[in-house]
């Protein structure tokens, strides 16, 4: 009986795999019953289920979302390649393991894996892809909101490293040139000159008043009063001398004040931007979270009838 059953269905099979697409429709010309009622009445199900407008909508802007971060990550790698291979040509056998770069260098490659996956898991529309892009940001997103509740929470802590990092640029500000340009950048921006107060340079052993060099009892040219202009040369030498002078002379030539409180103060000032910008970071990845997850459950979704 179940036999010539089957037997009865075949026909019907055949013909069904000759009709172009336009057969899942809800009506059909012929007054047929849709595919949908001919599931319920058939064992097999005729035809898997169509994607909505608005899941390709959805699985085109994932593409090219992630095409757009996968190009800024590109971008990123490239510059932490370029500034490696530079300072490596600078400083021969000079250890790259804390260098700034590597942080541009490993964001770059992070970003670009994942921007990667993503293009190719909405392209293909591969579960295991996407569910790597959804992990990857759920987490990259998690640690944003943990770092930043930890940021709060430990305040005080937060100070205690500004200073140990501005010490550590005025101890080595002749021997890391990454540190010197990070030094000499807050100096001219706050408009600061050492830590506490411009004193602070005797500390390092190229300034020291006891130093046999030319730059002894000096500071940097950072902490200059006058900046130089546009397109001018700045003055490197104008801070020769400046430990030898007391406060109010060395006032009219140098900056006198720290630059602990200078940046205390301006990161203070700038807490709301901070705030906005991580905001927006966080918001932009749950925006592509949401349309992998979308792309994701199309997917699945597609592959239960293969």
């Amino acid at each position: 009986m179940e036999l010539s059953e089957r037997a009865r269905l075949l026909p019907r099979v055949s013909r069904l795999a000759e009709l172009p697409s336009s057969f899942c429709s809800d009506e059909d010309d012929d007054g047929d019953l849709p595919c949908r009622d001919m599931a319920q009445q058939d064992p097999w199900p005729w035809c898997p289920p169509r994607p909505s407008p608005f899941s390709r909508c959805v699985r085109c802007l994932a593409f090219l979302w992630n095409l757009l971060f996968l190009l800024l990550g590109l971008l990123l790698l490239a510059l932490g390649v370029w500034g490696l291979l530079a300072k490596a040509a600078q400083h021969l056998g000079a250890p790259l393991g804390s260098d700034p770069m590597l942080l541009f260098l490993l964001g770059g490659l992070g970003a670009s894996a994942v921007s990667l996956a993503g293009c190719l898991g909405a392209l293909r529309a591969s579960p295991c892809l996407l569910r790597f892009v959804l992990g990857a940001l759920l987490t990259l997103g998690g640690l944003q909101v943990l770092g930043g509740l930890l940021l709060v929470l430990a305040r005080r802590r937060l100070r205690d490293l500004l200073r140990d990092l501005l010490l550590l640029c005025l101890l080595r500000y002749r021997d890391d040139p990454d540190l010197q340009f990070l030094m000499d950048e807050v100096q001219r921006s706050l408009q600061c000159c050492g830590l506490d107060s411009y004193r602070d340079w005797e500390s390092n052993p190229y300034f020291n008043c006891s130093s046999p060099g030319v730059q002894a009892c000096g500071v940097p040219g950072s902490c200059c009063q006058d900046s130089p202009q546009s397109g001018s040369v700045p003055n490197a030498q104008c801070g020769f001398g400046a430990l030898a002078l007391g406060p109010a002379a060395a006032g009219a030539v140098v900056h006198v004040g720290g630059c602990e409180a200078a940046l205390g103060a301006w990161l203070r000032s700038q807490a709301g931007a901070i705030a906005v910008g991580a905001t927006a970071l966080v918001l932009v990845e749950a925006v592509g979270a949401f349309m992998a997850l979308r792309v994701l459950r199309d997917a699945v979704a597609f592959r239960a009838w293969g």
